[in-house]
């Protein structure tokens, strides 16, 4: 599905996380697709059907889409967070109350770092994070996190710190294609 969307890219990138890899998910050509955005979260709604949802939360910009899709499909709120000064932040006037059940959703992680800080805002807040779902795992291992997490697509890739990464020492350019990398 990746593929055939023109998500699965090869070169030399640098990821959200800082680290390097020769491949790319650019989730925003599956997300352009709402048949295909429909389906997955569908996938995520299923697995969680039984929770007894209040809200799902994403984070800007593309868990937006997929927490809104997902929200729908389970007749809950939808609700995402953004950055202010680096740190991630319920804004808009979304609220979270003590006691609700929040499921986190995701599009690709890494090293989780983007899921966690998701789960860690919600518990802020008092919520019971009930569940995390992403499109893809790509991290070399599984991701652990301290809640139930569901995964639609395993795809452990080759990641490499910036000091040790083969494809600088061959000096192959580098693109740095996610937003986290933006200068405004």
């Amino acid at each position: 599905m990746l593929r055939s969307c023109g998500a699965f890219i090869d070169g030399h990138f640098v990821l959200s996380s800082g680290m390097h890899s020769a491949h790319y998910i650019e989730k925003f050509r599956v997300l352009e697709r709402p048949d295909v955005t429909t389906k997955l979260c569908a996938e995520f709604a299923r697995r969680f059907h039984d929770e007894s949802i209040d809200v799902v939360l994403g984070a800007a910009v593309g868990g937006i889409i997929l927490a809104y899709e997902t929200a729908r499909q389970l007749g809950c709120k939808a609700m995402f967070t953004e950055r202010e000064e680096g740190v991630m932040k319920l804004r808009r006037g979304f609220a979270i109350h003590i006691g609700m059940k929040v499921l986190v959703v995701e599009d690709i992680v890494t090293t989780g770092s983007s899921i966690k800080e998701l789960i860690g805002v919600a518990r802020s807040y008092g919520a019971n994070v009930v569940g995390a779902a992403a499109i893809v795992d790509r991290g070399k291992e599984p991701l652990q996190l301290d809640v139930r997490f569901e995964v639609l697509l395993r795809l452990p890739l080759d990641l490499y710190e910036p000091s040790s990464c083969p494809l600088c020492k061959l000096g192959v350019p580098i693109q740095a294609p996610g937003s986290k990398w933006l200068r405004t």
